[in-house]
This record gives C-alpha cells, structure tokens and sequence, in this order.
C-alpha cells in the first residue's frame, strides 16, 4: 500500500502532530519578535542613558568654562574613535562644529529627545551633495550627501540662541536585533523542519503498523480464528492494543472451541438418553399393562427427565462461569466452614456405602469468591471419591485436608480408590462429559470435574489431579486473600 501524505494525513496521530507542528510554529514566531523587540529596547534605553551621561558632562564643561571651553571640550570628543554624535549649530541650523556632516530635515527644529531615529550623515565619508537645515525645517541643497545612519539624540538650546546635539549612532543595536532575529529564524527553522520530518516518519511507521493490523483484522474476520495481530515489540501503545486484542482472540477462540465442544457432546452424549426416554414413554403408551407399571414407567421417565434437567443445567453453569460471568455474589468465603458443612452432609452416605470421611481442617482459611459455587464443585468431588474409593481392596477411605502454601490455600481431596495412572487421562478427566469408566454402571453425567474446573476459572484458581498411590488426590487451589484485604 503506497504511503502518500494524504493517507497519513488521515491518521488521527498525524493530525494531532501537524497541530502541534503549527502551535509551534506560531510560539516561535512570537518569540522571535518579543526577543528583538526586547533586546532593542534595551539597547535603547541603554543608549539614552549614555546619551545623558554625555550631557551631564558637557554641562558641567560649560559651567566651567563657558562656551569656548565647552566647544573645545565637544571637538575633542568628536576626533575620538567611536565617539558619539556632536554637534554646534548657530540660531539657524547651521552647523558651525563637530563630527556631523548633515541631518534629516526638522531635528534641530525641537528640543528635547528626538522623537523617533533619524538619518545623519558623518564627517569623511563619501557625499555628493550636501544638505543643510536651518532651524525652521527649511532645507538647501548645497551638494548630495546619502543620508546611510540611524541615530537617536537630545538637542539642547543654549542662552546664546546656539544650538547643541548630543547623540549616539544605532547601527550597533540594529546589528545586534538582525544578529539575534537570524540566528532565531535559523535556530527555529532547523528545529521546524527537524519536527516535520519526525513527524512524517513517526506517521510513515504508525500507517504501517496500523496497515499490518487491519490486514490481520481482515483475515481474521475472513475465519481465520487462528490468526493474531503482528506484535513488533517496542513496547509502545500499538503493541499494548494488539497483546490485548490477541487476549481477547485467543478467549474467543476458546469459547467457541467449547461452544464445538458441547454441541458435539449434547448431539452424542444426551441423544442416547432422549431417545431411551422416548422408547419407554411409546412402550408404555403401547403397551395393556396395569395401572401400577404405568405409574412405575411415568415415574422412571421422570427421574431421567430430571437428570437431563440437572445435566443442562450444569452445562449452562460451566458456560457462563467459563464466560466469565455469574449472577452469583462474591465475598469473603471461609473454606474450612465449607468443608465442614459438606463432610456433615456426604458422611452418612459414606457410612452407608462402607467408606470413611474424615475432614483435616483449621481456622484462618478465608478467600474471595462465592460460597454456593465452592460448595458446589467440593460437594462433586467428595461425590466422586466416595464412588471410585468403593473398588479399593482396603477399606475404602476418603481425606480432606485445608493448607496453606505460597499465597495459596489448597483443598485436597483424597481417595485410595484405583485412581487415574495415566497423565492424559487425568488431562481428560476435566472435559465435559467425559468418564473414563468404559462400563458406565456409575451414576453420572461427567460433568462433575468440568463444572470443578469452571469455578476454579472463576476465582482465579486452577484445579490439580495427581496420583495418591493408591487412589486419585484432587487439589483445588485458590489465591490466598487474608481478612480485611
């Protein structure tokens, strides 16, 4: 894809740096004049006082001296190198003495500050023609002189009618402003362009990256589950957006891998007992038998219909904890409270069935997470021992341990039934619908451990199955959360 300036134009970064770029610009513009408007200023001002200086001390000559002292006195100032401006004229502006060739017209013409820079020209530079000014503005031309200075000055009137300029040339202060405002200009302009041409290529590699994120986009919703969006690893702001959005592929992919999964089991697992509940329901509606064994059939058909109830409810219930989402509240949880109330509820059952409970608990196992759904899940997996510890060749037995670990806290139920051996089918054992028993002669849907596994998800724990020799252990392991934090 060609990367032209109008399609980087239209990246929302671009347009936020082409508005920085002329905020900028603006600010160096103004700096550039308040400096060298300053910075006059200041030489001004600095000149004017050096101006009074002068005056000061050619008043105090004239007071001395009187007025041939104070001509002598400007004279010599006026031969010296870079002297300031001197001048003596008489009544009419006709200039009698000092260092000053001509003037513009009208700056004897009024005491005081002149009141804005004015031309002049000095002694011994080239002229062709020579102006001179009386005091009334009145100008004759005697022979051209290019008037090339700028000087500020005070002009003075003395008691004689004679008249006296005292002032200083600009050209060093001017100098001074052009100096400042071109290395400014030059200054922000090397920094403008530096800043356009970073702008350019840090918009050139953000449409790059944004093109390679929107061709994954499109394969993606092509159906392309597996694919992810390019990951470059700067660390920056794209690369925090595509880690989570691959995240968010990755939890959807596994959503729909289950949605997969349980479609296929639904469509194996629960056609078998539909159509058994039909068959019995069409014998019975067939067959002459007695009031009794239609009761005894209506009463079968209801105790698998409330199985398959149970069993898509426990379906739904692993949907939405796997989801990430229950209507279930969550709080502080005490786990030995919870043990304690399960093993007072499966003990007769064990008892019944030969088999022992026997719980191992203390205080101080406090967690977050709901007491309804821990119940549930502890509840299935002491169902589950007490079965599978029956084929034990010892007296069947089965432990409930609470510990403490590493921030954790683990609920360990353990049997000494035949157990799991093999690794994959432990792995398999947490799938929906999955029972590892090939003669199915006990009671169940396999849904126990997958629904276990779901609300360990939920709180942010994760369910273990190891080897007891003899027997399985199932450890359920949450973060530790202490009271009060």
């Amino acid at each position: 894809m060609a990367l032209r300036l109008p399609a980087i134009m239209r990246t929302t970064a671009a347009r936020l740096s082409a508005l920085y770029l002329i905020l900028f610009t603006l600010c160096a513009v103004v700096l550039v004049f308040y400096m060298t408007s300053l910075s006059s200023r200041m030489l001004t001002a600095q000149t004017m006082d050096t101006i009074n200086e002068e005056v000061q001390g050619l008043g105090q000559s004239y007071q001395r001296g009187g007025l041939p002292f104070l001509v002598r006195t400007i004279e010599r100032r006026a031969r010296q190198p870079g002297a300031n401006l001197y001048l003596i004229a008489d009544s009419n502006g006709r200039i009698l003495s000092g260092n000053v060739e001509s003037l513009e017209p009208g700056v004897l013409s009024v005491d005081g500050w002149t009141e804005r820079p004015f031309a002049y020209q000095r002694y011994g530079e080239s002229s062709s023609e020579r102006r001179s000014t009386d005091s009334s503005g009145s100008e004759s031309v005697q022979e051209h002189v290019e008037l090339r200075h700028k000087a500020i000055a005070v002009v003075l009137r003395l008691p004689n009618q004679m008249i006296i300029l005292v002032g200083r040339d600009l050209s060093e202060p001017e100098r001074f402003r052009v100096v400042v405002r071109r290395a400014l200009m030059v200054a922000l302009g090397m920094m403008g362009l530096g800043a356009l041409l970073i702008w350019y290529f840090v918009g050139r590699r953000a449409l790059k990256h944004i093109d390679s994120v929107s061709e994954a986009s499109r394969r993606i919703m092509g159906g392309d589950l597996s694919g992810r969006l390019p990951v470059i690893g700067t660390g920056d702001e794209f690369d925090r957006l595509s880690e989570n959005l691959n995240s968010m592929l990755e939890r959807i992919a596994e959503l729909n891998e289950g949605l997969k999964q349980v479609s296929d089991n639904i469509a194996h697992d629960l056609k078998t007992p539909l159509t058994r509940l039909r068959n019995r329901a069409e014998a019975a509606l067939a067959s002459q038998s007695s009031p009794a064994e239609h009761r005894a059939a209506l009463e079968s058909t209801i105790a698998e219909s409330d199985q398959l109830i149970r069993t898509f409810n426990a379906i739904l219930m692993i949907s939405r904890l796997e989801a990430g989402y229950s209507a279930e509240a969550v709080g502080k949880v005490d786990l030995a409270a919870i043990v304690r109330d399960v093993v007072e509820l499966y003990e007769p059952l064990a008892e019944e069935d030969g088999a022992s409970l026997v719980a191992s608990v203390g205080e101080g196992f406090v967690v977050h997470g709901n007491r309804e759904l821990i119940g549930q899940a502890l509840s299935n997996i002491v169902d589950n021992a007490i079965k599978y510890s029956l084929g034990s060749t010892d007296k069947p037995e089965v432990r409930v341990s609470l510990e403490k670990a590493d921030k954790e806290v683990r609920l360990r139920v353990v049997d000494n039934g035949p157990g799991i051996p093999d690794q994959a089918d432990r792995e398999r054992a947490t799938e929906r619908f999955v029972r590892l028993e090939k003669s199915r002669s006990q009671p169940g849907s396999g849904l126990g451990l997958s629904l276990t596994k779901a609300v360990m998800k939920f709180h942010h724990g994760r369910l273990e199955l190891a080897p007891a020799d003899p027997g399985l252990s199932v450890t359920m392991i949450f973060p530790q959360r202490e009271p009060g934090k």
